[in-house]
C-alpha cells in the first residue's frame, strides 16, 4: 500500500493594516521626520556662528611694562618687565595683593612660540610655604643656570616645571609647560630686565 505525501504550501500571512492603524504608522514616522528637521534648524545656526578654526586667534595686547611701573609703588621694588623675542605674547600681567596667602607679588603670564605657557612670579618676601604652593608641591630636581643666575629647578611630570632663582633681592618663580630653552629664554630675560 502506497501513500502519497501531500506537500502543502503554505503562503506566508501578510498583516493587514486597518485604516487607523495605518494612519497611526505614517503620523509616528512624519513625526520623526519633523523631530529631526527642528534639530537640524536648531544646530545648523550655531555651525555657521562658530569661529572658524583657520582664523588665529587674536590676543589683546599687554603692556607689561606699563603694568609694572603702576605697580612699583604698592609692591616695593621692581617688578620684572622682561622685553621678550618675538613670538613670545603676554596674556596677562597683574598685582596681587596676596589676601589669600599673604604673600603680595607680581604674576605676569606669556603664551611662546611653541604655544606652550610660561609665567614669572616675583615678590619681595616669598617663605618655604609659597614658594611650595607656587611649584605644585613638586620635588626639587636639580639647578639650571640662565641669565647668569643659578635657578633651582623643581619638576613635577605630567604637572609643570618651575625655575626658583634670586634676582635683584627678589624672588622669581618662572612656571609653566614650556621646554627649557623657552623656559631658559624668559629666566634670563628677567635677569636682564632687573640689571643684575
Amino acid at each position: 500500500m502506497s501513500s502519497t505525501h501531500e506537500e502543502t504550501h503554505e503562503q506566508p500571512v501578510k498583516p493587514v493594516l486597518t485604516p487607523a492603524a495605518a494612519k497611526r504608522a505614517n503620523a509616528s514616522v512624519i513625526g520623526m521626520i519633523m523631530a529631526l528637521a527642528v534639530s537640524l534648524l536648531a544646530v545648523i545656526p550655531v555651525l555657521l556662528l562658530a569661529a572658524n578654526p583657520q582664523t588665529p586667534v587674536q590676543r589683546p595686547a599687554i603692556d607689561v611694562a606699563a603694568i609694572a611701573a603702576q605697580a612699583k609703588g604698592t609692591a616695593g621694588f621692581s617688578p620684572a618687565a622682561p622685553q621678550l623675542p618675538a613670538g613670545y605674547s603676554a596674556n596677562y600681567a597683574r598685582w596681587e595683593t596676596g589676601a589669600s596667602d599673604g604673600i603680595s607679588h607680581w604674576d605676569v603670564g606669556w603664551v611662546t612660540p611653541k604655544q606652550q605657557f610660561v609665567s614669572i612670579v616675583q615678590t619681595a618676601s616669598a617663605n618655604p610655604t609659597w614658594i611650595s604652593q607656587e611649584v605644585k608641591q613638586a620635588p626639587k630636581t636639580g639647578t639650571r643656570m640662565a641669565g647668569g643666575v643659578e635657578w633651582t629647578l623643581y619638576d613635577k611630570p605630567g604637572v609643570e616645571k618651575s625655575y626658583v632663582g634670586t634676582v635683584a633681592g627678589t624672588t622669581v618663580v618662572v612656571s609653566g609647560s614650556a621646554a627649557f630653552d623657552e623656559f631658559d629664554v624668559v629666566a634670563s630675560a628677567v635677569v636682564a630686565a632687573e640689571g643684575h
